[in-house]
Order: C-alpha cells, then structure tokens, then sequence
C-alpha cells in the first residue's frame, strides 16, 4: 500500500497499541471511531478486501460494528460506512 508512516498512527486491534510491522500491509482507517488507525490485511483475500470490514468499537462488544470498506479514489485506504448492527 502507498503510505508512509508518520510516527502516530497505530494498528487497530492491538494491545497494547502498537506501531505497524515492515511484513504487514496495511490500509488506512478514514473517519468513523477508527480514523487514522491502519488495519494489517495480510493474508486478506482479494474477496475479502473487497467486502471491507465490520470492526469492534472498545467498549462495546455487543453493539454495533464499525463498517469500513474500500475507498475507490484512495486505494490505501478504507472509509467508514457507519455503523452496523450485530
């Protein structure tokens, strides 16, 4: 993906937080609760990228999702689409 890392940014995900790894691939979280976390998609298939993600708010495991998903002018990252029931 064509980002580059900045020093700020964190996995979303990890806990504690962590900075991104140099084999993992990432996209970048844009808007919605997340926004400017990067989401490791190694191992994603193309399928699944396709369908973007519906992410677990801290907090909140029984609620809602966070739905994000491919943000076709931006191809490393992804948009938050609002939030999904369960």
């Amino acid at each position: 993906m064509d980002w580059q890392y900045d020093g700020w940014r964190t996995v979303y995900g990890s806990a504690p937080r962590r900075p991104p790894t140099p084999n993992g691939i990432y996209l970048e979280l844009h808007g919605g609760p997340f926004d400017g976390q990067l989401l490791d998609v190694a191992g994603w298939t193309p399928d699944e990228l396709a369908g973007g993600a519906r992410l677990v708010v801290p907090g909140d495991r029984t609620g809602p999702r966070a739905a994000y998903g491919p943000d076709p002018d931006h191809p490393a990252r992804w948009s938050y689409r609002g939030n999904e029931h369960c």
